[in-house]
């Protein structure tokens, strides 16, 4: 009896991108600004954020389609803040619902990023160090550096379609 093997190695090649975390304190649209204005490119905020229901956070995202390169530039926000009510366990005349502040990341491996820019496409090693010194370059991000996706255990949260 003959064995047929099925080899399906490029079937499921995985998508390489580049991702760039990034620390800063200004708010996601004026970053998206300074991006577009340091690095010549146009993102522009989507109509719909990233949310996850199971925890009830949501992340802002800027995009570009880049036709002429054929890649596409993402930046989204790490950090989701969100009010909760919590009941206190003494009932009281007096008693009202505690307000706390409640912190999600969408990549919680790193919880001091503000930020990530996800370029999908294949980008040599010095076209990404040239996007990461222009970066570095603006007076408002603390500090930005390379992240190997490869070694994130939340990458699943990098897919934004």
């Amino acid at each position: 009896m003959a064995v047929h093997k099925l080899i399906l190695d490029d079937v499921f090649d995985e998508v390489l991108y580049t991702l760039i975390a990034i620390h800063c304190s200004v708010e996601d649209f004026r970053l998206a600004y300074l991006l577009n204005k340091h690095l010549g490119i146009s993102l522009s905020r989507r109509t719909s954020d990233i949310e996850f229901s199971l925890v009830g956070s949501t992340y802002s995202i800027f995009e570009w389609e880049d036709c002429r390169e054929l890649t596409t530039w993402s930046l989204v926000s790490n950090v989701c803040k969100t009010e909760v009510f919590q009941q206190r366990g003494n009932k009281s005349l007096f008693d009202t619902p505690e307000r706390i502040i409640q912190t999600n990341h969408l990549i919680p491996e790193y919880k001091r990023v503000s930020y990530f820019l996800k370029i999908d496409s294949e980008y040599s090693v010095s076209k990404e160090k040239i996007i990461l010194n222009n970066i570095l370059k603006i007076p408002q991000v603390v500090t930005a550096f390379s992240v190997d996706s490869s070694q994130l255990k939340s990458k699943d949260n990098l897919i934004f379609n």
